[in-house]
């Protein structure tokens, strides 16, 4: 059954962000948590501390300090919509998010959207508006089983490096 929800989750930036990571809509873990990538399965910290060569973030406090050290925003390219639990194929009648908020107060250099859900609204529409192209990065929902964690730190780390190694 869909249930119409609106984002509970307030973006993450500061003025030093530097890339913006979105995804599609946040899980009922992470909605619980009232922070992204809260489900104990999904690999996003575990791929994000290996880009940056750190040690992986477990509490609320450490990761919001880890991305505010490696300059990392986070939010969603959905603002509501219908889904079912945290099924993103569920997801209908989309409102998005503005990031618009946070590009005219963080020097973003990149925008890189977590799978293909981001990717699609993204580019219908929020791409349109800011005119600025993501680069889609494999997902790290434990959805996404084709993908191994490796494979996911060796993609993730070569687009990052090229916005992070950039002048």
């Amino acid at each position: 059954m869909l249930n119409h929800i609106t984002h509970p989750i307030p973006p993450f930036y500061d003025k030093n962000s530097l890339i913006l990571i979105l995804g599609s809509f946040p899980s009922v873990k992470s909605r619980e948590q009232k922070f992204f990538y809260g489900h104990p399965q999904n690999r996003f910290w575990k791929v994000l501390s290996s880009v940056f060569d750190s040690d992986r973030p477990e509490t609320l406090p450490d990761k919001k300090a880890f991305l505010r050290k490696y300059h990392v925003a986070l939010w969603d390219v959905i603002e509501s919509c219908d889904i079912e639990g945290s099924s993103d194929s569920s997801i209908e009648n989309v409102v998005t998010n503005d990031i618009s908020v946070i590009l005219k107060q963080a020097g973003i250099r990149g925008v890189f959207v977590n799978g293909k859900t981001a990717e699609k609204y993204y580019k219908k529409y929020i791409e349109p508006k800011t005119g600025i192209k993501a680069v889609c990065l494999p997902s790290t929902s434990p959805a996404n089983a084709a993908w191994s964690v490796d494979k996911l730190i060796k993609t993730w780390s070569e687009a990052i490096g090229k916005v992070i190694n950039s002048p």
